[in-house]
């Protein structure tokens, strides 16, 4: 049972990497690492097999599984079966993405940006906000930003978030970023989980009782969900 474990996991793990699913799950700095622990553990499996000699009574033992081995074994098996996918709308609504709405001054204060806006991804806007949450700082400012679709309660019918996922170390982490997004008409035309590329403008507007940074959207094109949809 300890080698059957060993086997699949390994397995597993080189499985996801040879089907370019495992950045679903990992980070790319952590990539290399995971995948080598995939190779030792198909090593430990072989060695198990190989090198322990089969004693008497062993073949009892075989028949009695530990319940940790069992667990691992399940688990594995049904990695093989359900394959992974990326975090979408209500993963981000679980995860509190109206609360990553960045908070905003009072007063409006002078600052200068250091960089193009329109080559800002959306993680990018979120990361400039955090540093200068000045909603006014940015109006007028281009913006080019990729991202899914959600439509969060309490918010007016021309607006969506535009949301992206960061990954630190590995899904278990991920959290999700996101930019409100200004739309002629009802903004539930776009479906939720729909990834867009936005263009439009920066504008100031009162959302949630906050003046928030806004996109005020010029074009909105459907692109199709990303090889990696995660950014870092």
């Amino acid at each position: 049972m300890d080698a059957l474990a060993l086997f699949l996991w390994g397995a597993l793990i080189l499985k996801l990497w040879l089907m370019e699913q495992l950045y679903l799950l990992v980070h790319p700095n952590y990539m290399p690492m995971t995948v080598m622990a995939g190779v030792v553990l198909l090593g430990l499996a072989a060695g198990a097999v190989v090198f322990k000699p089969m004693q008497r009574g062993d073949h009892v033992a075989l028949l009695q599984p530990r319940v940790s081995n069992s667990i691992l074994i399940v688990v594995a098996i049904v990695g093989f079966v359900v394959e992974p996918r990326a975090f979408v709308s209500d993963k981000a609504l679980h995860r509190g993405v109206t609360d990553n709405l960045a908070a905003t001054r009072a007063v409006p204060q002078s600052f200068r940006a250091t960089n193009r806006p329109e080559e800002r991804t959306l993680v990018e806007w979120s990361r400039t906000l955090n540093a200068y949450p000045e909603p006014d700082a940015y109006t007028g400012q281009k913006a080019k930003v990729t991202g899914f679709v959600v439509h969060p309660p309490a918010m007016p019918e021309d607006i969506f978030l535009l949301v992206r996922f960061v990954l630190t170390c590995c899904a278990a982490d991920a959290y999700p970023v996101s930019l409100p997004v200004q739309v002629e008409g009802d903004a539930k035309r776009f479906q939720g989980d729909q990834w867009l590329e936005v263009e439009g403008r920066m504008m100031t507007r009162e959302l949630t009782g906050r003046r928030q940074l806004v996109v005020q959207a010029s074009n909105l094109t459907p692109v199709p969900t990303p090889k990696n949809p995660y950014e870092y």
